[in-house]
C-alpha cells in the first residue's frame, strides 16, 4: 500500500497458476482497480513473451521467463520503489542483459529501484549510485559511473587486473 514492491531472489511465483493470474495477483494492493487491465497490457508490451504464454502455468516457464513474470507482477502494483534481490541469479548472459535493460527502462515510469546484485558490473552499469558491501559492511559507495572505474573495485569485483 505504501508503494514498495519486492521481487525476491527465488521469484516466489504461484507455479500452478497461469502467467496472467500471477500478474493480476500483483495488483491486489491497488485500491483503484480501474487501471488493472491497462497495467496488464503495459506488462505485456514490456514482456511480449508473457503475453504469448499468458495461459501457461507459471511453473512451466524458463528461468528468464520466470524473472520477467516476477518483475511484471511487481509492476502491476504500480510501485514507487521496486526492490530487486539478485535478478540475474541463475540466468543465461543474454537474458541477464535483457533483464538489466528492463531495469534501466523503469526510470521512464518514475520507479526507483533498490538493486541487490552480485554481478557488480551489470549493477553499476544500470545504477546511478552504488554501495559495495563485504560481509554486511559498506566498504565503498559513490556514483556508479565513478565506482565502475575505481581500480580497487575493478580488481576485486569487476574482473580487472592482470590479463583483463
Amino acid at each position: 500500500e505504501r508503494g514498495i514492491c519486492l521481487v525476491p531472489e527465488k521469484r516466489e511465483l504461484f507455479a500452478d497458476m497461469s502467467v496472467a493470474d500471477n500478474l493480476i495477483l500483483g495488483s491486489y494492493s491497488l485500491k483503484d482497480r480501474s487501471g488493472v487491465d491497462a497495467a496488464l497490457q503495459q506488462v505485456y508490451q514490456r514482456f511480449p513473451r508473457l503475453q504469448e504464454r499468458r495461459r501457461q502455468k507459471a511453473g512451466t516457464l524458463s528461468g528468464g521467463e520466470r524473472q520477467m513474470l516476477a518483475l511484471g507482477r511487481a509492476l502491476m502494483a504500480k510501485p514507487k520503489l521496486l526492490i530487486l534481490d539478485e535478478p540475474s541469479l541463475g540466468l543465461a548472459p543474454l537474458i541477464v542483459r535483457e533483464i538489466f535493460r528492463t531495469i534501466s527502462s523503469l526510470r521512464e515510469l518514475g520507479v526507483s529501484v533498490l538493486l541487490v546484485e552480485q554481478n557488480a558490473r551489470a549493477a553499476l552499469e544500470t545504477a546511478d549510485y552504488g554501495y559495495v558491501l563485504e560481509t554486511g559492511e559498506i566498504v565503498q559507495q559513490g556514483k556508479a559511473d565513478t565506482l565502475i572505474h575505481d581500480p580497487k573495485l575493478i580488481a576485486a569485483y569487476l574482473g580487472g587486473g592482470e590479463g583483463h
